[in-house]
């Protein structure tokens, strides 16, 4: 273990953003800089561009978020409203990603995390709909220049507790089953692939192994492909792709080691949870899988002497590095952020929430992580806070609150929403009266001046855009 750095600050390097117009060049760097350049344009709140207030959906008209002055959004495919295919939408709203576009026009795809309940669909592409699995995968169309959501429809169905998954520089997303159930003998625990447009074929992956799989990230230079692991411990993954972009072809699975030391504890390891300095840095190595499809037990047994850490989550590529989520790391088990450099074989900590768990002071365990297109991190909180938030990390590796859940229905509210959504009845029969406000984010991804995130419950898709110049997302 070497001590490269000791403040956030001195490891992650924003990559350099020019920006034009009157206000002149600013060339911003995450931990690069300690303060801004001379010539950068003056901020008017900092790093987290000010105090929030409820403001209103240009959809529905409801408060569903508190938001800095200047940011608006609107919603789509609430849980129940019909989709494109005359479907209607699926529940349990989870990871998301912008995974292709065409001009104007770009294609997500979200993943529903439901089981054996939750609302029934049927896409093209289908695992195991016949056992009664209701994950799978949605895919909305969004127009960027009029800033205007277009259809939706099923695109993967069959598959059991989609989590989170990953864009490939493909034009794809991973969809990664977060269970290692088996249904009337059929296996689950796999990642799929879903094209942005084009069809899906419901084959699993599965050479990128069976396990509680979350999030998926790919190295756009060697085509390797990074997951974590929702389970404590876990470990973080690489899939190495003997072919750029083909992940049914032969590769290999292997599991993060510190290098010359067999299982070493970042969190969660015999029930030991532990804080690390920030900014301390080790050297790592990879063991190969030899159980990958968990024929004998859990896969993360089967990568001998590989590191653990408690539950591992979102995972996003910027750069050439892969921030990583250990959503219950650390003493206070309210999360960690890491950062694995593939091309120095590195890995930095560079965020412990120590928080009691309120969620008020640095962040109420992170579970996705974004990265937008100026460099800012932000990180969606899943903990047990009354309200949850979207939070960005700055400069200092210290987090602020760029959003709330304000989502508090009424009936009143819900009728309402069905005649803005034209959706016949359907999110009032889905969706009861009360507040959602503890109900964690999800899917939070960037495109250009949009944000888009999920609200798992009751199911609502945002797309958020404002003056993102005034702070550091």
């Amino acid at each position: 273990m070497k001590n490269a750095a000791d403040m956030f600050k001195a490891e992650v390097t924003r990559r350099t953003l020019v920006k034009g117009g009157a206000t002149g060049t600013v060339a911003v760097a995450l931990g690069a800089l300690a303060s801004r350049q001379a010539s950068a344009v003056q901020l008017p709140y900092g790093d987290d561009y000010g105090p929030l207030a409820p403001v209103n959906d240009t959809t529905t008209g409801l408060p569903l978020l508190r938001l800095p002055q200047g940011f608006t959004y609107s919603t789509y495919g609430w849980r129940g409203q019909p989709m494109g295919d005359g479907q209607p939408t699926p529940s349990a709203h989870d990871g998301m990603g912008v995974v292709a576009a065409k001009v104007n026009q770009i294609a997500l795809v979200r993943n529903h995390e439901q089981s054996g309940s939750g609302i029934t669909f049927r896409a093209p592409a289908d695992y195991d709909s016949l056992n009664n699995n209701r994950g799978g995968t949605t895919t909305i169309l969004f127009d960027a220049t009029a800033g205007k959501f277009l259809t939706s429809y099923a695109s993967i169905s069959g598959t059991r507790t989609n989590c989170a998954g990953g864009i490939t520089p493909w034009g794809s997303w991973l969809t990664c089953e977060e269970t290692t159930s088996i249904t009337n003998g059929v296996r689950h625990g796999y990642v799929f692939e879903v094209p942005g447009f084009g069809r899906a074929t419901g084959r699993p992956l599965k050479q990128l192994g069976r396990f509680s799989h979350e999030a998926a990230a790919v190295d756009t230079g060697t085509g390797f492909v990074y997951l974590t692991e929702d389970a404590t411990p876990s470990t973080l993954y690489k899939f190495e792709a003997s072919v750029y972009g083909d992940l049914e072809a032969p590769g290999k699975l292997y599991g993060l080691k510190i290098k010359g030391v067999d299982n070493f504890n970042f969190s969660g390891l015999n029930g030991v949870y532990v804080d690390h300095a920030i900014g301390t840095t080790w050297d790592v190595e990879w063991v190969e899988v030899t159980d990958v499809d968990g024929v004998n037990g859990r896969v993360y047994d089967s990568a001998p002497g590989c590191a653990s850490f408690a539950r591992g989550e979102g995972i996003w590529e910027d750069g050439g590095k892969f921030y990583f989520v250990s959503t219950s790391g650390g003493v206070a088990r309210r999360g960690q952020v890491f950062s694995y450099d593939p091309r120095r074989e590195t890995l930095t900590i560079i965020f412990n929430s120590t928080g009691a768990g309120t969620g008020d002071t640095e962040c109420d365990m992170p579970d996705n992580i974004s990265v937008s297109p100026r460099g800012g991190i932000l990180l969606l909180e899943d903990g047990g806070s009354s309200v949850l938030r979207l939070r960005g990390l700055n400069q200092q590796g210290k987090t602020f609150v760029f959003a709330e859940n304000n989502i508090n229905l009424t009936a009143a509210d819900l009728g309402a929403a069905d005649l803005a959504l034209k959706a016949n009845g359907g999110v009032v029969a889905n969706i009861p009266p009360r507040s959602y406000t503890n109900q964690e984010f999800a899917g939070g991804t960037f495109y250009g001046k949009w944000l888009f995130f999920n609200i798992q419950t009751p199911g609502i898709t945002f797309a958020v855009t404002g003056p993102w110049d005034n702070g550091s997302l």
